[in-house]
């Protein structure tokens, strides 16, 4: 039997996002992105501890800084340029007060953890549109 989806995070979450570490050189980071067609990935230590944030912005401004043509291909570190301060939820927390936090703080994606900090999954901005969107019409599977 298959349940109706609600509003909490864990039914919209993604459960398996693309990862890196800090230490994972930036283009294969870059890469990544690429191959998975996604806007960004979530950066965790090796405990899998939600650390921070690497967005396609964040590729770019490395990219273009100073510090790419100082430090040369293949030396630059994905923890040099992420994005800090993690704003992280709870699988349990209800789109609509994400949705509303990620437009005032406007960013694309928070990672999912549990009560030790531990990712569990990832919540994106077109994880909240296929959510929202169901309320009015019927998941098609073209969407997935």
């Amino acid at each position: 039997m298959l349940r109706k989806k609600g509003l909490r995070v864990s039914d919209y979450m993604v459960t398996r996002p693309v990862v890196v570490t800090p230490e994972t050189e930036l283009f294969a980071a870059i890469h990544k992105i690429l191959i998975h067609k996604i806007s960004g990935v979530t950066v965790v230590d090796d405990d899998r501890n939600a650390v921070g944030m690497l967005s396609e912005l964040d590729c770019l401004r490395a990219i273009l800084s100073g510090s790419y043509y100082q430090e040369g291909v293949g030396t630059i570190r994905v923890g040099d340029h992420m994005t800090h301060g993690l704003e992280s939820v709870g699988p349990d927390d209800q789109i609509v007060d994400v949705a509303l936090s990620m437009l005032d703080h406007k960013h694309r994606r928070r990672p999912v953890v549990d009560e030790r900090g531990k990712l569990l999954g990832q919540l994106t901005c077109r994880q909240l549109l296929k959510g929202v969107k169901e309320f009015d019409l019927p998941e098609d599977p073209r969407e997935s």
